[in-house]
């Protein structure tokens, strides 16, 4: 057995890591646990910081379909803040069952998928709908996206951060005026656009700079807002009011902006974005033992929390997948009864799960690693990095950043600020998602394959730490063309 602790957290928790191993003997001394299964046993002890994610306490992970040498040691996932106390035994007890996939508590679950990445998983269809009916959530929960962050505050928002981000590009088009390389128009495009809030600080902050200055750049800026959703560039319309007639709205994919924008190729000098990247579509891979096993999942929801949505929704247990599919065609409005149709999104979402199997790479060769990546540059890559090592590919950052690049002018550069590994061997400690934010899902950004992708592109990137508020998890990516 191999047991890894996954967190450095002191307080106090009912699933110990001596609690673990003590009850994981004893079992295996009853007979509940049998000494080949304890011979491949993997056990992560976790905890993890978001509270509302698509783990149960105890998760049993299997090895996919396949038998023999491929295939993967079983694996139990710990999370120690769901654990109620004295209650670690019975579940470690059902997990080792033969008949666990059996149980009453799995036999009762409700599926919505069969297994797959979880890049196409449904999980990301309720993200979508989030972001296109936002206003209804903020409604029905009586607070905006922005109080679901850490701090309630967005780090995109941050008035000095905004200012010395202004400085930064205006001392760029100063550099190239001098060199009469300035263009006649500047653009600048922002992807996820939000409320429009950053961009209305952003413009106000650089109108202010411009005319203390006596450049006169501002009224050549033509800003591009852009967001996948409509509904939401139109909310953006007032933040950035004084400004309009600079502005331009626009409706794109974050996952390939230069399929829209591609009559702006080489042409615009800063591209930004805040808390994007971690809410696009992704997957996780395993390397262990010199192999790679992709993590494939499926979404479901308990059984008790099935029979609670039936009663409050007033749609039969069966029925509920249907209703669901229904509900991400067309929202709310899916049932009669639109107040129990909000009911049926939250309810389904809060209580939604995910079973998860590994599978090794060589069991699906069909399987395509995100573009600028293959097979044997992940290899590569991985040769020496830790054993036992679970991580992102961050494949939707991946394929936005390298879909961005074609648009930025030979001197531009793009600016991230989100949550990022910037290393692979973070990895080893913390846990860094799936997990939830009210409506939408927060991962961790693979920052370290993101470097990668942008050296293999001919671009340097570099990391520094937001400074502008105490304790922030964020970190703000640069990108820029190699000289």
């Amino acid at each position: 057995m191999n047991l890894h602790l996954n967190y450095t957290r002191r307080d106090s928790a009912p699933a110990t890591t001596s609690d673990v191993v003590e009850t994981v003997l004893s079992l295996l001394e009853e007979g509940h646990l049998q000494p080949a299964q304890f011979a491949r046993l993997q056990i992560h002890l976790d905890w993890l910081q978001y509270k509302h994610n698509f783990r149960e306490a105890i998760t049993v992970i299997q090895g996919g379909e396949s038998q023999g040498e491929n295939v993967a040691p079983m694996e139990i996932r710990i999370d120690s803040r769901q654990v109620a106390p004295g209650a670690l035994r019975d579940l470690l007890q059902k997990a080792f069952s033969p008949d666990f996939s059996e149980s009453t508590e799995t036999k009762g679950r409700i599926y919505f998928e069969d297994f797959r990445s979880f890049r196409t998983s449904i999980a990301w269809e309720f993200n979508r709908l989030y972001w296109t009916r936002l206003r209804d959530w903020e409604k029905a929960t009586g607070r905006s996206y922005e109080k679901a962050l850490p701090g309630g505050k967005s780090d995109g928002h941050d008035i000095q951060a905004v200012a010395h981000a202004v400085g930064d590009f205006w001392t760029l088009l100063k550099d190239l005026d001098s060199q009469n390389r300035l263009p006649a128009e500047i653009f600048i495009l922002e992807i996820g656009v939000g409320m429009g809030a950053h961009a209305g600080m952003w413009l106000d902050s650089f109108c202010t700079l411009d005319q203390s200055r006596g450049t006169h750049y501002y009224p050549r800026l033509r800003f591009l807002l852009g967001d996948y959703s409509l509904a939401t560039l139109e909310h953006s319309r007032p933040a950035v009011k004084k400004h309009i007639d600079l502005c331009s709205f626009i409706a794109l994919d974050a996952l390939d902006p230069i399929k829209t924008l591609s009559f702006l190729r080489h042409k615009v000098l800063h591209v930004h974005s805040t808390n994007m990247y971690d809410n696009l579509p992704d997957e996780e891979v395993v390397w262990r033992d010199n192999r790679i096993f992709w993590v494939q999942s499926r979404a479901y929801v308990p059984g008790a929390d099935a029979q609670q949505i039936s009663q409050a929704c007033d749609v039969a247990v069966a029925d509920i997948p249907k209703a669901v599919n229904r509900l991400l065609e067309i929202g709310p409005e899916a049932l009669p009864d639109r107040a129990k149709g909000m009911i049926l999104w939250m309810e389904v979402w809060k209580a939604m799960r995910t079973e998860e199997r590994l599978v090794d790479a060589v069991d699906m060769p069909d399987a395509t690693f995100p573009a600028g990546l293959s097979s044997a540059h992940m290899e590569d890559i991985l040769r020496n990095a830790p054993n036992d090592l679970r991580f992102h590919l961050s494949s939707g950052a991946l394929d936005s950043f390298r879909n961005t690049l074609p648009l930025l002018h030979p001197r531009g550069y793009l600016q991230v600020q989100d949550i990022f590994a910037t290393d692979l061997q973070d990895y080893s400690m913390g846990f860094h998602g799936p997990g939830k934010l009210d409506g939408s899902i927060v991962n961790w950004v693979n920052g370290a394959l993101l470097r990668e992708v942008a050296e293999r592109a001919g671009y340097d990137l570099h990391f520094a730490p937001f400074q502008y508020r105490t304790g922030s998890k964020t970190s703000v990516l640069y990108t820029t063309q190699r000289e």
